[in-house]
């Protein structure tokens, strides 16, 4: 049989190997995780609502979590980092105030449509600034697993005994 050069895709032809060739692409490709589908099984916290959308248990994610933050108004946390891990925190309605350096002693605000980036290590503090209005955002991580170190820094605004408890705030900040 001639060999058929229109058909370049053919097998025979497929040099590269990909992971898990042998597995069926509809159930291991793209995964779509519907908004009303989202795991509301993590810990939960004062003043917070959190939901998982990609994470290892949903999707097979090795290296990251996203998710929903759902934060009440005039909530805040202590100061905290979360190790190596970078975080992007995406603003879709409210307004969040982020404190950070070694006394919190640098401010910044975001709105609608803003991300915000917190490279690793970073102390910092998230902050609702909004006394009446609930701060929904989308938060991704660049690890699927829980850093949170509590750090002894006096935040220039107090929280108000609000513990943040998620995967990466296994203890709580303060």
């Amino acid at each position: 049989m001639a060999h058929d050069h229109d058909h370049p895709h053919d097998e025979h032809e497929h040099s590269h190997d990909h992971p898990n060739s042998d597995a069926p692409w509809k159930h291991n490709g793209v995964r779509v995780i519907p908004g009303n589908q989202l795991d509301g099984n993590v810990p939960s916290t004062p003043g917070m609502d959190r939901k998982a959308a990609i994470n290892f248990a949903r999707v097979g994610a090795q290296k990251l979590w996203a998710g929903t933050v759902t934060i009440h108004a005039n909530a805040k946390t202590g100061a905290h980092h979360h190790g190596h891990l970078e975080s992007v925190i995406y603003v879709v309605k409210g307004r969040a105030r982020m404190r950070w350096g070694d006394q919190l002693e640098f401010t910044a605000e975001a709105g609608p449509g803003d991300f915000i980036y917190v490279p690793p290590y970073v102390p910092h503090q998230e902050i609702n600034a909004s006394p009446t209005e609930v701060l929904e955002c989308v938060l991704c991580r660049s690890d699927g697993q829980a850093v949170a170190v509590n750090l002894d820094i006096e935040p220039v605004e107090k929280p108000e005994t609000v513990l943040w408890v998620d995967p990466t705030h296994p203890t709580g900040g303060v």
